[in-house]
């Protein structure tokens, strides 16, 4: 791929290292999007929590667990969603980051039975008098995020609430995890990179 919505240099030379440039082209080509499909509008709107990843305009990050009731973010466009402000610490560490840096991360994630995530990546403006203010009760303001990319991340570390065990992908000492399911796929099997090796721990 010519250009990328995903990757900078930074990526770059890393899946170089790895030899894994050609299954992020892939995947990039392959599942990344621009637009909200049905199924991101469901599940989005069905979850009752999210993260949200931020920096100010020094670079220096921050991540926050934003949560409501289900349908308290919202997709209201194509490329676009919204989620409200509610009460907090007073600090707004995230959304002071959005007045400096519009650039935001979200991490949408189901740790149930499927497990499932997705991430939206884009740029979020704050209002305190955004007409939609009116339909999410408790908002003190509203973020609009317009999406860059939407994709949707492999689940194989994510372990139910209920779980005392840990994932049956997650590395550990004198244990092989199995490659998922997806890395057999017709659209990515040829493009998979080779594992690395690692250090063998006790």
């Amino acid at each position: 791929m010519s250009e990328s919505i995903m990757f900078h240099d930074g990526n770059r030379r890393l899946q170089d290292q790895f030899d894994s440039r050609p299954i992020a082209d892939r995947l990039e080509e392959k599942l990344t999007r621009t637009v909200f499909s049905d199924s991101d509008r469901t599940f989005i709107q069905g979850l009752s929590f999210f993260f949200l990843a931020t920096s100010d305009d020094r670079g220096r990050a921050d991540c926050s667990f934003k949560g409501g009731m289900p349908g308290f973010v919202r997709v209201i466009g194509d490329s676009e969603l919204a989620f409200p402000d509610y009460d907090g610490n007073g600090m707004f560490k995230s959304l002071g980051n959005v007045v400096l840096n519009p650039e935001v991360g979200l991490l949408f994630i189901d740790m149930g039975a499927k497990p499932r995530r997705l991430r939206v990546n884009g740029t979020a403006r704050v209002s305190r008098d955004d007409p939609l203010m009116q339909r999410f009760a408790g908002a003190q303001l509203l973020v609009r995020v317009a999406a860059r990319a939407i994709f949707p991340n492999c689940p194989r570390y994510i372990t139910t609430p209920e779980s005392t065990e840990p994932s049956k992908y997650a590395p550990r000492p004198g244990y092989v995890p199995p490659e998922p399911a997806w890395k057999a796929f017709d659209d990515f099997k040829d493009y998979i990179h080779p594992r690395q090796p690692t250090p063998t721990c006790e």
